[in-house]
Order: C-alpha cells, then sequence, then structure tokens
C-alpha cells in the first residue's frame, strides 16, 4: 500500500522513515553506514550550476541508522524535504549498487 501524501508542517520539521522493500537489510557493513552519513552531509548544501556551494537544502536534528531502515528528523530550507528525501535515497541506491551488492 502507497504511502499516505506528507502533511505539511507550519515549523518545517519533519520525522522521515525509510525501509528496505519486505524489510531487507539497506546496511550490510558497517562501511555501509559510514556512506549513508556522507551522503547526508553532501546533500545538506545546495549548489549552483558551477558546482559552488549556495545555499542549504535542509538542517538535520537526529537521525538513526538502523540495519534495515533509518529515521531522519530534517527541517526544510531551500528544497522540499521530499525532493531532498529522494536525493539522498538516490545517491545511497547508487553507491550501494556500485559496490555490487
Amino acid at each position: 500500500m502507497p504511502r499516505q501524501p506528507r502533511v505539511t508542517s507550519g515549523t518545517e520539521i519533519y520525522h522521515v522513515m525509510m525501509r528496505g522493500i519486505n524489510h531487507q537489510n539497506i546496511f550490510e557493513e558497517p562501511e555501509d553506514f559510514y556512506q549513508f552519513i556522507n551522503i547526508l552531509d553532501r546533500m545538506r548544501t545546495h549548489y549552483d550550476g558551477e558546482g559552488n556551494p549556495c545555499g542549504t537544502n535542509c538542517i538535520y536534528y537526529s537521525y538513526c541508522l538502523m540495519s534495515n531502515h533509518f529515521h531522519l528528523l530534517i527541517r526544510e530550507r531551500d528544497e522540499k524535504v521530499g525532493d531532498t528525501i529522494k536525493r539522498i535515497a538516490g545517491a545511497y541506491v547508487y553507491c550501494f549498487s556500485d559496490q555490487g551488492l
């Protein structure tokens, strides 16, 4: 069943949870956790067309990484939270699949 549409927050702060399909692990090795944290750090900054930092996409208040899911407490800034999460998930899937797992 698809998730319900996100309710807009007046504070722009959201609790986001994402898990593997059929509760499969999304973090297999300790390095996967570090890779994901690195992606979180990179996705926080907004870049212009020339690759120069020019703003902040979001602010992370906390995160919890489990073997088959993660939680983020995130605040929107220059980008909608849904777009930020898509970029985070896409970057991680690319790294995960690039490792041949």
